[in-house]
């Protein structure tokens, strides 16, 4: 079992729906209707991804299409304006579009997701070429790793490599996730890097410390101090 952190390429769909970007707004529309999906990544030349569409791009059509904005919405709403005028994909897209390559990991995604608010980030290349897409959906992937599974490469990995060639003193249970250790650690300044390797575990909910410190050694008494004699 490998012990690096799972990638986007692990977990990211190969097959994405895409468009050119001059595509027609009711192609884009028909699109996301049919791959039940709420953005889409626009391409060019040999697959590049240029910008990103979304549902969100093509509201603003539908917002100003029964009235004209008013001079607050002009003066704050410059580019719903310009997208409630838009034709093709070329002028409904947000770019430069908010990518993630392969390599990274999945937290690395996750990170980039909730930064830039989006719901799915377009997988490119190093030449920008889209190779997948990744949703927040594949990123809860990694919690559907079997308990026994995270047990098995805490074990090895976090409590096996902090107890090299000596017997462990902690023991590892995991239940819905959740990673209990317990038992005793004779280095209690151990403990924020234990919790911390183990929770970057694929699949680890959270970390449950019941560690207790080694009992203390049998302290041998002074010798009793011998005065001048009178």
């Amino acid at each position: 079992m490998s012990s690096d952190p799972r990638t986007v390429g692990d977990v990211m769909t190969q097959t994405v729906v895409a468009v050119s970007r001059t595509a027609p707004y009711k192609e884009i529309a028909k699109t996301l209707a049919e791959w039940k999906v709420s953005a889409v990544p626009v391409l060019e030349g040999e697959g590049r991804v240029i910008g990103v569409v979304s549902e969100a791009d093509l509201l603003p059509k539908e917002e100003f299409k029964d009235r004209d904005p008013s001079r607050w919405e002009q003066l704050r709403q410059i580019d719903d304006l310009v997208k409630a005028g838009a034709k093709t994909a070329e002028d409904l897209m947000s770019t430069p579009a908010v990518t993630v390559h392969p390599r990274a990991t999945v937290a690395e995604a996750a990170r980039v997701m909730a930064r830039k608010g989006v719901k799915r980030l377009p997988v490119v290349d190093d030449e920008g070429k889209l190779t997948g897409i990744i949703s927040r959906a594949d990123l809860l992937k990694v919690y559907l790793r079997d308990d026994e599974d995270i047990a098995q490469e805490v074990r090895k990995d976090v409590i096996g490599r902090l107890f090299r060639n000596r017997r462990p003193t902690v023991e590892v249970q995991v239940a819905e996730g959740v990673v209990t250790l317990s038992g005793r650690l004779e280095d209690p300044a151990l403990v924020p890097l234990m919790a911390r390797l183990v929770r970057a575990v694929d699949g680890v909910v959270n970390v449950e410390l019941q560690l207790t410190d080694p009992a203390p050694r049998s302290r041998i008494p002074d010798p009793p101090v011998v005065g001048p004699q009178f």
